[in-house]
């Protein structure tokens, strides 16, 4: 009988099967995936299929079947207030290098860059370590160059280091791959990784990944006091994509379930964090739901994408990771505090490259990031932004405006979304007509999910 222990935050989901429940679909579970692009807890596309929680230990029998389920692991929070801000930069910079040395030995590592704080702080972890690493970093055409951070980045630390720039319509020649690598268990549109996925098989032997350092290393933005009501609207707020809301109320309605949509999603997001056994500060137990329900059912669902091609790490996953969290002082993470000075302390000049979500400035200076020391920065930016729409190149940020935008991606588009016998043609030709004559930035998010679902259905739905 096979035991199976699930990580505090899994890289791979794990599917077992409930034994004496008959197959059928979870429409009701299906809504809260068209509203917010993951399936929450442990829900799947079916009834008699359910994921392994995080931090649990699972017992199966020899057909996949579910027997039991325990908890393994709980988020808390029990900061060590004798531990000055000073000495918890020295704890982390001690743990993180010694888990990324754990974790990538002497392989070649394969650094995705970016202009953000977590792919920096992994360059300077692997830097003092003196690892051998391939980097590389992705912009949008038209986008902003985030490419130039990432290659001030990697010069810095001798990194090797190439540029990619991600093409428009590269989704639909990658699009069967892709929905087999995921399982349709993540919307479509915002994998970049899937665009160049080709190329790192040249690049390294293992990826040294930072997804959700920016969660575990900063706050929540609320009251350490904030009521517990008051933090699951939080949270609605939080996974709630509105379009998604809109099509998930007509689904609703359609497969004939009782009350109001929303209200059956509250009261399970009410439920879920009042599982959550935190009480004496806010901020640690919206990022523990966070990490239980949205880092294991969205982030990871992408993460196969790398590990399709090569092994992959991720350093702030990491079990002992986790618990650091759960005893560090919240002031201490506030705004990526000890994330910056690690960076500052082990490689002051890299420090001062451009932080994008601040930039121009960087780590020394991103404080002047307001009026009126950012006016010059802001006047410019505008003009740019003016310049690109009167040569009819407008400014790219989101992913999905390479894949949705121009007569042929519209043809595929079309083509794929009505290939779908979950959700009515009638709801389908809404959303569609919607997107393309009113607000595409609102409406993308839908469009998204039924190009999701499409493709599960003619794939997955047997």
């Amino acid at each position: 009988m096979p035991e199976i222990t699930t990580s505090i935050i899994p890289e791979k989901q794990t599917i077992a099967t409930l034994k004496g429940v008959p197959k059928s679909l979870d429409l009701k579970a299906i809504c809260v995936f068209v509203t917010t692009g993951f399936f929450l807890d442990d829900d799947t596309f079916w009834k008699h299929k359910k994921v392994l929680r995080p931090g649990t230990k699972n017992l199966l029998d020899a057909d996949g079947n579910l027997i039991s389920s325990s908890q393994n692991f709980k988020w808390f929070y029990d900061p060590d207030e004798s531990l000055s801000f000073s000495n918890s930069v020295d704890a982390f910079g001690e743990l993180f290098e010694n888990v990324i040395d754990r974790q990538v030995g002497n392989k070649q590592v394969i650094l995705p860059l970016s202009g953000g704080l977590d792919s920096r702080t992994q360059a300077v972890a692997l830097n003092k370590l003196n690892k051998n690493v391939s980097s590389y970093c992705y912009s949008f055409n038209g986008g902003y160059p985030e490419g130039k951070i990432g290659k001030a980045i990697a010069k810095q630390c001798n990194f090797e280091f190439k540029e990619f720039r991600i093409q428009p319509n590269y989704l639909w020649s990658k699009i069967e791959r892709l929905a087999e690598i995921s399982e349709c268990y993540s919307e479509f549109t915002h994998p970049r990784q899937m665009a160049i996925i080709d190329y790192y098989s040249e690049m390294g032997d293992v990826f040294s990944l930072g997804h959700w350092g920016d969660v575990l290393f900063n706050d929540m933005g609320v009251p350490s006091d904030l009521g517990f009501i008051q933090q699951v609207e939080v949270l609605y707020k939080k996974i709630v994509k509105p379009s998604g809301k809109l099509l998930a109320d007509k689904l609703w309605k359609h497969y004939g379930f009782e009350g109001e949509f929303k209200d059956y999603l509250f009261q399970r997001l009410e439920t879920l964090h009042k599982g959550i056994d935190i009480q004496n500060d806010a901020n640690a137990r919206i990022r523990a739901f966070k990490s239980m329900y949205w880092a294991p059912r969205w982030t990871s669902i992408n993460l196969n994408i790398f590990s399709e091609v090569k092994p992959i790490t991720i350093p702030y996953y990491d079990d002992e990771i986790c618990k650091f969290i759960c005893k560090t002082p919240e002031s201490y993470l506030y705004q990526r505090a000890i994330q910056i000075e690690y960076i500052k302390r082990r490689n002051p000049e890299l420090a001062k490259i451009v932080w994008h979500q601040e930039k121009p400035f960087n780590l020394y200076n991103y404080r002047y990031n307001k009026m009126p020391y950012n006016l010059p920065y802001r006047v410019y930016s505008k003009v740019t932004r003016m310049s690109k729409e009167l040569i009819q190149a407008p400014l790219v940020q989101r992913n999905w405006e390479l894949q949705f935008l121009g007569e042929s991606s519209q043809i595929k588009l079309k083509d794929y979304l009505f290939q779908n016998s979950i959700v009515p043609k009638e709801f389908i030709s809404e959303v569609y007509n919607d997107f393309n004559q009113k607000d595409k930035v609102y409406h993308a998010h839908a469009v998204s999910m039924l190009l999701t679902l499409s493709f599960w259905d003619r794939l997955y739905n047997k």
